[in-house]
C-alpha cells in the first residue's frame, strides 16, 4: 500500500512563495512529481522528476518553480516562487512505480490572492 503525505499549501499574495513537500511510503518509484487542478479545468502536469534525475516542467512554471528530491527516501519538494493568481489550484503529489502504477495524494490547496 502506497501512501502519500502532502504538506505546504496555503494562501499567499501575488509574487510570493510557497514550498510543497510530499513523502511517499512503499517501494522504489521510477518518477515523482506534482500536478494541479483548478476549478473547472483538467488536472495538468506541473513538474516531474524521474529516478534517473530527468526533470520536466510545464511551460507555465519554467523559471518560477523548482522540483527537487528530499534528503529522506521517496520525498519530493516543489519550490514555487513569483506565484500568480493563475497558479491557484489544488496541487497533487504523484508517484509512479515499476508496474507502472500511478498513486496520488489527496491534494493541497494553493491560493494566490491579494
Amino acid at each position: 500500500q502506497v501512501e502519500l503525505e502532502e504538506t505546504g499549501g496555503g494562501l499567499v499574495q501575488p509574487g510570493g512563495s510557497l514550498k510543497l513537500s510530499c513523502a511517499a511510503s512503499g517501494s522504489i518509484f521510477i518518477a515523482m512529481g506534482w500536478y494541479r487542478q483548478a476549478p473547472g479545468k483538467q488536472r495538468e502536469l506541473v513538474a516531474s522528476m524521474s529516478a534517473t534525475g530527468d526533470i520536466n516542467y510545464a511551460d507555465f512554471v519554467k523559471g518560477r518553480f523548482t522540483i527537487s528530491s528530499g534528503d529522506a527516501k521517496n520525498t519530493v519538494h516543489l519550490q514555487m516562487n513569483n506565484l500568480k493568481p493563475a497558479d491557484t489550484a489544488v496541487y497533487y503529489c504523484n508517484v509512479r512505480d515499476w508496474g507502472p502504477t500511478d498513486y496520488w495524494g489527496l491534494g493541497t490547496q494553493v491560493t494566490v490572492s491579494s
